[in-house]
Protein backbone atom coordinates (compact mmCIF):
# COMPACT_ATOMS: atom_id res chain seq x y z
CA UNK A 1 0.00 0.00 0.00
CA UNK A 2 0.91 3.62 0.12
CA UNK A 3 1.75 5.26 3.43
CA UNK A 4 -1.60 4.92 5.24
CA UNK A 5 -2.83 4.79 8.44
CA UNK A 6 -3.83 1.60 9.94
CA UNK A 7 -3.13 -0.02 6.30
CA UNK A 8 -5.13 -3.23 5.55
CA UNK A 9 -5.51 -5.94 3.08
CA UNK A 10 -8.55 -8.27 2.70
CA UNK A 11 -9.50 -11.51 1.40
CA UNK A 12 -12.81 -12.84 0.64
CA UNK A 13 -12.79 -16.65 0.93
CA UNK A 14 -16.37 -16.55 -0.87
CA UNK A 15 -18.29 -18.55 1.90
CA UNK A 16 -17.22 -18.96 5.74
CA UNK A 17 -14.64 -20.95 6.14
CA UNK A 18 -12.57 -22.77 9.36
CA UNK A 19 -9.33 -20.99 9.22
CA UNK A 20 -6.74 -23.20 10.41
CA UNK A 21 -4.02 -20.92 9.40
CA UNK A 22 -2.51 -17.40 7.53
CA UNK A 23 0.61 -17.76 6.47
CA UNK A 24 2.71 -14.60 5.16
CA UNK A 25 5.88 -13.83 3.45
CA UNK A 26 7.49 -11.08 4.51
CA UNK A 27 9.57 -9.01 1.68
CA UNK A 28 13.32 -10.48 1.03
CA UNK A 29 15.09 -7.02 0.13
CA UNK A 30 17.04 -5.91 3.50
CA UNK A 31 15.27 -2.40 3.43
CA UNK A 32 12.21 -2.15 5.31
CA UNK A 33 11.48 -5.87 6.69
CA UNK A 34 10.14 -3.96 9.85
CA UNK A 35 6.99 -2.29 8.58
CA UNK A 36 5.28 -5.60 8.65
CA UNK A 37 5.79 -5.46 13.03
CA UNK A 38 2.93 -5.57 14.56
CA UNK A 39 0.51 -6.73 11.69
CA UNK A 40 -2.71 -8.35 12.50
CA UNK A 41 -4.10 -11.59 11.46
CA UNK A 42 -8.41 -11.46 11.43
CA UNK A 43 -10.90 -13.24 10.64
CA UNK A 44 -14.83 -13.00 10.47
CA UNK A 45 -17.97 -12.14 8.39
CA UNK A 46 -17.73 -8.29 8.81
CA UNK A 47 -16.24 -6.16 6.09
CA UNK A 48 -17.42 -2.85 8.14
CA UNK A 49 -14.04 -0.67 9.14
CA UNK A 50 -12.57 -3.09 6.36
CA UNK A 51 -12.99 -5.93 8.77
CA UNK A 52 -10.64 -4.71 11.18
CA UNK A 53 -13.17 -5.49 13.78
CA UNK A 54 -13.46 -9.26 13.18
CA UNK A 55 -11.61 -11.51 15.98
CA UNK A 56 -7.98 -11.34 15.95
CA UNK A 57 -6.45 -14.50 14.98
CA UNK A 58 -2.89 -13.59 15.40
CA UNK A 59 0.05 -11.22 15.50
CA UNK A 60 3.04 -11.30 13.35
CA UNK A 61 5.97 -10.38 14.96
CA UNK A 62 9.28 -11.77 12.93
CA UNK A 63 10.54 -9.20 10.82
CA UNK A 64 13.46 -10.70 9.35
CA UNK A 65 13.89 -10.42 5.30
CA UNK A 66 12.25 -13.31 3.45
CA UNK A 67 10.59 -14.44 6.70
CA UNK A 68 7.69 -16.72 6.91
CA UNK A 69 4.90 -16.32 9.69
CA UNK A 70 2.03 -18.68 9.99
CA UNK A 71 -0.03 -17.48 12.75
CA UNK A 72 -2.81 -20.67 13.81
CA UNK A 73 -6.09 -19.55 14.19
CA UNK A 74 -7.40 -23.17 15.44
CA UNK A 75 -10.59 -23.08 13.60
CA UNK A 76 -11.81 -19.22 13.57
CA UNK A 77 -14.48 -19.03 11.13
CA UNK A 78 -15.26 -16.47 8.84
CA UNK A 79 -15.69 -15.33 5.38
CA UNK A 80 -13.36 -13.16 5.44
CA UNK A 81 -9.28 -12.68 6.30
CA UNK A 82 -8.25 -9.39 6.71
CA UNK A 83 -4.05 -8.21 7.70
CA UNK A 84 -4.18 -4.85 9.35
CA UNK A 85 -1.63 -2.90 11.00
CA UNK A 86 -2.93 -1.21 13.71
CA UNK A 87 -2.59 2.22 15.27
CA UNK A 88 0.50 3.78 13.47
CA UNK A 89 0.86 4.96 10.10
CA UNK A 90 2.90 2.23 7.78
CA UNK A 91 3.17 0.70 4.57
CA UNK A 92 1.90 -2.52 4.75
CA UNK A 93 3.63 -5.01 2.01
CA UNK A 94 2.84 -8.37 2.03
CA UNK A 95 4.83 -10.63 -0.47
CA UNK A 96 3.07 -13.88 -0.07
CA UNK A 97 -0.47 -14.86 1.63
CA UNK A 98 -1.33 -18.18 2.03
CA UNK A 99 -4.87 -19.24 3.89
CA UNK A 100 -5.45 -22.55 5.28
CA UNK A 101 -9.01 -23.31 5.90
CA UNK A 102 -11.12 -26.38 5.71
CA UNK A 103 -14.17 -26.81 3.66
CA UNK A 104 -12.45 -24.91 0.71
CA UNK A 105 -13.98 -24.58 -2.61
CA UNK A 106 -11.35 -26.43 -5.03
CA UNK A 107 -10.47 -24.55 -7.97
CA UNK A 108 -11.67 -25.34 -11.59
CA UNK A 109 -9.97 -27.51 -14.03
Amino acid sequence: TQLDTEPWWTVDLGSRQSVSAVIVKNREDECCGERIRGAQIRVGDSLIDHGKNNPICGTVTDTRPGSVSTICCNGLEGRYVTIVIPGRAEYLTLCEVEVIAQGCIPPPG
